[in-house]
Formats: C-alpha cells, sequence, structure tokens
C-alpha cells in the first residue's frame, strides 16, 4: 500500500510540475562587433539562457553574412530576468566592448561592426541612455554606441552559431590577432 501510495503522489507531482508554467524569459538584442565575440561574452554570463549570432537594424529581410547590407552583427540573448536585470546585461555590454570606438571594434571595422543596443520599450531606451551617459562621465570620452528601436532580428547561418565552441583554436587565433582584450584592458582596467 505504501508503494501505491508513493507511486500516486510521483505522479500527481510530475504531473503538477509539467503543468505549470516555464520560467519568464526575455530577450534584448546588442551589436558589439563581431558577433562571435559577443555571443561568447554574453552565454558566460549568469542568468543568461542563450545568445545566438545575427543581424539587425538594416532593411533586408533576408540578410547572409556575405550580404547583410545596413545591418549590424547582433546578437540575440535570451535571459532569466529574476537571475540578472537588462541593466546588468547593459553594463556586461558595455564592458567587453571599446564604447568609444565610431568605426567598429578592434580590428573589425566598417558599417557592420558599430555598437548598438535594440531597446524594445521605453524602459530598456531610460537603461541604455542612461548607461551612456554614466560611461561618458566615467571614461572621460565621448561614448559612440547608439541606443536603437528594437528591429527585426535575423538569425546568422548555422556556422557562425557558438563559433568559439565548435572552432575554438580559430576562434582564440582570432581574439588574440585582434587584441581585444588588450584595447579592453586599457579601457576598463583590471575588471
Amino acid at each position: 500500500m505504501k508503494i501505491l501510495t508513493f507511486a500516486a503522489t510521483a505522479a500527481a507531482a510530475s504531473l503538477l510540475a509539467s503543468a505549470a508554467p516555464a520560467a519568464a524569459t526575455k530577450t534584448a538584442v546588442f551589436a558589439g562587433g563581431c558577433f562571435w565575440t559577443v555571443e561568447k561574452f554574453f552565454e558566460e554570463t549568469p542568468g543568461v539562457k542563450a545568445a545566438v549570432s545575427g543581424y539587425s537594424g538594416g532593411t533586408s529581410s533576408s540578410p547572409t553574412y556575405e550580404n547583410h547590407s545596413g545591418h549590424l552583427e547582433a546578437v540575440k540573448v535570451t535571459y532569466d530576468p529574476a537571475k540578472v536585470s537588462y541593466s546588468q546585461l547593459v553594463d556586461v555590454f558595455y564592458h567587453h566592448i571599446d564604447p568609444t570606438d565610431p568605426t567598429g571594434q578592434v580590428c573589425d571595422k566598417g558599417p557592420s561592426y558599430r555598437t548598438a543596443i535594440f531597446a524594445g520599450n521605453a524602459q530598456e531606451k531610460a537603461v541604455a541612455d542612461a548607461a551612456k551617459a554614466k560611461y561618458e562621465k566615467q571614461l572621460g570620452a565621448r561614448i559612440t554606441v547608439t541606443t536603437r528601436n528594437a528591429a527585426p532580428f535575423y538569425n546568422a547561418e548555422g556556422y557562425h552559431q557558438d563559433f568559439y565552441k565548435k572552432n575554438p583554436a580559430h576562434y582564440e587565433r582570432y581574439r588574440e590577432g585582434c587584441g581585444r582584450d588588450r584595447v579592453l584592458k586599457v579601457i576598463w582596467g583590471g575588471r
């Protein structure tokens, strides 16, 4: 009888657990130069569920790596707001880019490598604008990160997704050769 009671209790608990709503997640989109690097630092951020490389901000509805003119290389971040706030994600973003470079990021130069935060609503825009003002004052330099309205996001090709995991040696050669870590240390110190 105890076994049947335990089995019934376990089955009921299992049904209740599967009926419970999944934890709510939110998304945010950031453009910070090469999406390989942006994807990596967001995926390593506690509370982030996923980071996907892609394109945003342009007019084409079918951008590709070979033809994404007008779009920025961007990353869509899915996160648990109970574990990490939008404001914290904006701070993570800033501390992993050179926010003073108007032409791209470190060795990646050109229109598609410029920095931006794609705000999904007025509250996100206010957070992004406040961060820009804070870092402009802190660094004593003009911040070139733009705050844009959210725009359609298009996933990059599969070979770009999780590039740092699939091709770690290539990624590390790129990162070291580009000198991003050295530049960030000069801007942000030992953080």
